[in-house]
């Protein structure tokens, strides 16, 4: 680890109070003094799997000679974690472990990890606190910050939830140098997403230097997560509960959850499930006078990205899906609202567009995603 890498300090403002956001590498070293005291003399309980207690477990070792009792949990790798079932197995295993309501919990590891913990966390003997130390690119820049938690019934991704805010996020950008390509591209589409409608510099950031973030050079990702966590950041603080501009970040969502809950989440990670619905919006931004050079490019740095093919999907089962995504309900007269790009740094939440128009985009998509 480089001792020459500063960590980055941000803070995110919500109702509840203020939860400091670390990010850069070492930023897990300087933040041990702070979290220390946090769970001193506490019971702990660590949500992580396997794999990431493998590959990192061992950075955990100072944290828990602070604390009174470190209890592990595991679960499985990915969206199957994600489940009622799972996190009743947490609650029972807290409980009988001594857990009381100022027990600690740690989210150590990827998105689902985090969207998981949290969720257990806010509903234990109703809600202990919650530290999110996110190990993956989509969780550091995405899925920890902002208190969304949830699971997934069979029906639909993240259909039971709450906003449950961390004390505290710790994005240690030396993590990611264990991820695979696929994930760290997988993180990299999250990041696009946020530039395009918030960050346009940010944007052009990743287009520059597209190759050293995919092969996770350090010196590349510290500045862009830091860019994207504070980006995040700005948008949750304007509107914390999604009620307005928040909703912004859902952009690529509402199709990329569908491809995901009809795929059974296997085939393609939630990145890239993401860019397909990516590309979906811009032929509907462009319908609505989205500049073509601003989805000329778009489009470009989403096929440097190389995606994994768009699975056999159809048409009727991607609209169902839609209809029951939690986002209907900001739904207007004959059709859902999508968050679609007006141009950089623009995007805007339209309403009403017919399921019509959907069938009809969708039956020239599913076969030629990158088409006009």
């Amino acid at each position: 680890m480089s001792a020459t890498l500063n960590p980055v300090y941000l803070t995110l403002s919500h109702a509840e109070g203020r939860t400091p956001v670390v990010v850069g590498e070492g930023a897990l070293e300087a933040a041990a003094d702070g979290l220390g005291a946090w769970l001193a003399g506490r019971s702990v309980f660590v949500v992580s799997t396997p794999r990431v207690l493998a590959l990192h477990g061992d950075r955990l070792r100072g944290l828990a000679a602070r604390a009174k009792r470190w209890a592990v949990l595991t679960v499985e790798e990915g969206e199957g974690a994600k489940t009622v079932e799972t996190a009743g197995r947490l609650w029972d295993e807290m409980l009988e472990a001594g857990g009381k309501r100022d027990s600690r919990v740690l989210a150590f590891g990827g998105g689902s990890v985090g969207d998981l913990a949290g969720f257990v966390a806010g509903c234990f003997l109703r809600g202990v606190e919650l530290a999110q130390l996110p190990t993956t690119l989509l969780s550091q820049v995405d899925a920890a910050i902002g208190g969304k938690t949830g699971v997934d019934l069979p029906g639909g991704k993240n259909t039971v939830g709450l906003f449950h805010h961390p004390a505290c996020v710790v994005c240690d950008t030396a993590f990611l140098s264990t991820l695979p390509r696929e994930e760290l591209r997988s993180g990299l589409v999250e990041v696009i997403k946020m530039a395009v409608l918030l960050d346009p510099s940010l944007f052009a950031s990743v287009e520059r230097r597209l190759e050293a973030l995919l092969e996770g050079e350090a010196a590349a990702l510290a500045p862009v997560v830091a860019a994207a966590a504070a980006a995040k950041i700005g948008v949750v603080e304007r509107d914390v509960t999604e009620q307005g501009d928040r909703r912004l970040l859902n952009f690529g969502h509402t199709l990329g959850h569908a491809v995901e809950t009809a795929s059974g989440y296997a085939g393609l990670r939630h990145g890239e499930a993401v860019a397909y619905g990516l590309l979906f919006a811009l032929r509907l931004s462009l319908r609505r006078g989205l500049e073509p050079e601003i989805a000329r490019r778009m489009r470009s740095l989403l096929a440097r990205l190389e995606l994994p093919p768009l699975p056999l999907l159809r048409i009727a089962d991607l609209v169902t899906l839609m209809a029951r995504d939690k986002k209907a309900r900001e739904a207007a007269e004959g059709g859902m609202t999508w968050v679609l790009a007006k141009g950089w740094g623009e995007g805007a939440m339209v309403e009403g567009i017919s399921w019509e128009e959907i069938e009809r985009e969708l039956a020239a998509f599913l076969p030629d995603p990158f088409g006009p």
